[in-house]
């Protein structure tokens, strides 16, 4: 499942050709085993309506629930621009040689980050993640150094700063795996096919092979593909854009 979530355009091919399965099997085998008495269409409405809405309240909130993770990862980025901006200006209250070495390290620091956030490559990404952990290691080196020949307020500013550094990209890395479960995948996936087949079971004559009893697997797959686009960082179309980390690298630079 989280191969399929995480490739949305695989995600709606599969989805919409199972979906449009589920509405041909109701049209064709349910509707045949089990003919609909006319008696009984009102009750089947009300049954086929109140799956569908089921079906709309569980893509509501389950396009909330990927929004705001989505959300999320932009404000931590945001964050983490900011920590380490301002730790950089703070490098400036160590003695010369120290101030200058870790205003190169943390340079060097923002290009891990940012190119973390623009790679897709896992091996690129495994590589980049090796790199950031010691360049950490490196890091908090230089602001314990201060701390050791500055024991003083100024010398903790250093070190607290070093520390929002380091945990801003811890809670970005959280972030990113923080993803709607698979339940909620399964559930939704489980009430479309109902819902399809419901659709297709209900379909009178010549709307069984009409343009009708598409719509709802084309909207649906869309809608699921569009979730699972906003749930992946990395795959699909829509990621966050590491603008503060590009801007900030551009700062260093001048």
């Amino acid at each position: 499942m989280a191969w399929f979530v995480d490739h949305p355009a695989v995600l709606f091919i599969v989805l919409l050709s199972v979906f449009i399965g589920a509405v041909a099997f109701g049209a064709y085998v349910l509707s045949r085993i089990f003919p609909l008495p006319g008696d009984e269409r009102e009750d089947f409405v009300v049954v086929q309506t109140s799956t569908l809405t089921l079906l709309a309240l569980l893509i509501g909130f389950s396009l909330s629930m990927a929004v705001n993770r989505y959300d999320q990862r932009k404000n931590l980025e945001e964050n983490e621009a900011n920590a380490i901006g301002t730790e950089y200006a703070r490098a400036d209250l160590a003695d010369a040689p120290l101030s200058e070495q870790m205003k190169q390290a943390l340079g060097a620091y923002t290009r891990l980050r940012l190119d973390h956030f623009d790679t897709r490559e896992p091996q690129e990404i495994a590589r980049i993640e090796r790199d950031t952990a010691a360049l950490q290691t490196t890091l908090w080196h230089y602001a314990t150094q201060v701390a050791r020949a500055m024991p003083t307020p100024i010398g903790a500013t250093v070190v607290t700063g070093m520390n929002d550094v380091l945990n801003s990209q811890d809670y970005s890395e959280a972030a990113l795996i923080n993803r709607i479960p698979v339940g909620a995948w399964v559930l939704m996936i489980v009430i479309a096919l109902c819902g399809c087949m419901v659709q297709g079971y209900g379909a009178k004559g010549s709307h069984r092979s009409g343009l009708l009893v598409v719509i709802l697997p084309v909207t649906v797959a869309l809608s699921l593909a569009l979730i699972a686009d906003i749930d992946s960082p990395r795959g699909g179309f829509i990621h966050v854009q590491p603008q503060n980390l590009a801007r900030l690298l551009a700062s260093l630079k001048h």
